[in-house]
């Protein structure tokens, strides 16, 4: 049986917040987090309905560090209705808000774009005081982390084992440029024990020039996600994960649902709850284990046509809903 962990970074807009004249918290929330639109909503209450409709179950990465400016009330906005309908609630961290936190700040006024940017005893500090703001906004006890932007490095695996956090998913070998400094490669794709925790790599497939690409509602198609599925049962692969974004489903400026990632997210719901071999899975529930394997974990190879079509599919959509 293959686990599944549909994943879903959780996070008000850091850019709203941060503009010249600030969004209010309640107009922070229904641009990033409910999504609200003219044609209703495409956020936390649609991806819910969504899941319970295919008796499917998420873990919610949500990021609590917002609540330094707009209390914890803003959070348990996110964790009550996800804690209520049975899905996992995890911890997910982005630091840019530490510039607008003012006498708020547990680092005393210092400041980072991504988490590794400070030094191991901050991160712990940061993540002693992000944990508990997530419990006092409803959320279990967590025991897992991504970090914003995936801007971990190793000591922030350090800083969660000294905190009793056994997880991380910040390693995501399809992206090779990205902000993640933690020491493993492309060829780490199976979850793995590394500097206390357990890394738990993002899901990605085989695509053009023998490179990956990740697991991402908005970069890789329907046909893609359910192929790679397919592919990881047929492997006989323990899990798989993808990830998402609160917003993800909106177009780019927030005010308009993107009916092509909408209707990717659909299909792979419905593909997942219909799908032999596999199922959704949590930390709260089954965690991943680490694997001792000397091979890399398997990818689905590149398929010409599948890629092909998704190419055509992402010009479409940058064109009807790149703004």
């Amino acid at each position: 049986m293959t686990n599944v962990f549909i994943t879903i970074d959780t996070e008000y807009s850091y850019a709203l917040a941060a503009r010249k004249r600030p969004a209010s918290r309640e107009e922070n929330f229904a641009r990033s987090i409910s999504c609200e639109t003219p044609d209703g909503p495409a956020g936390l209450t649609y991806k819910l309905d969504m899941f319970d409709r295919h008796g499917l179950k998420a873990v919610f990465f949500v990021d609590p560090m917002p609540a330094l400016i707009y209390g914890v009330e803003a959070i348990a906005d996110i964790v009550g209705p996800a804690v209520e309908r049975g899905h996992d609630v995890q911890l997910h961290v982005h630091t840019e808000w530490l510039a607008l936190a003012g006498a708020g700040n547990p680092l005393a006024g210092r400041t980072g774009h991504n988490i590794k940017d400070f030094a191991f005893e901050e991160q712990c500090t940061l993540l002693d005081r992000a944990r508990d703001m997530l419990m006092a906004a409803g959320a279990p006890r967590p025991v897992a982390l991504r970090a914003g932007n995936y801007g971990a490095n190793d000591d922030t695996l350090r800083a969660l084992a000294e905190l009793g956090f056994t997880h991380d998913t910040s390693h995501c070998p399809g992206i090779a440029d990205g902000h993640c400094a933690i020491s493993l490669g492309p060829e780490d794709r199976h979850p793995v024990e590394h500097c206390g925790v357990v890394e738990v790599p993002v899901g990605c497939i085989g695509t053009f020039g023998k490179d990956l690409r990740h697991a991402q509602i908005t970069a890789l198609s329907a046909w893609e996600m359910l192929a790679a599925l397919e592919f990881a049962s047929e492997e006989k692969v323990r899990n798989f994960t993808f990830v998402s974004h609160s917003f993800e489903l909106l177009c780019r400026k927030r005010r308009r649902i993107n009916r092509l990632v909408r209707k990717r997210f659909e299909k792979l719901c419905a593909g997942i709850a219909a799908l032999d071999g596999v199922r959704t899975a949590t930390y709260a529930e089954s965690a991943p284990g680490p694997l001792d394997l000397a091979e890399p974990r398997p990818v689905l190879p590149l398929s010409e046509v599948r890629s092909g079509l998704r190419v055509v599919e992402q010009a479409v959509v940058n064109a009807m809903y790149g703004a």
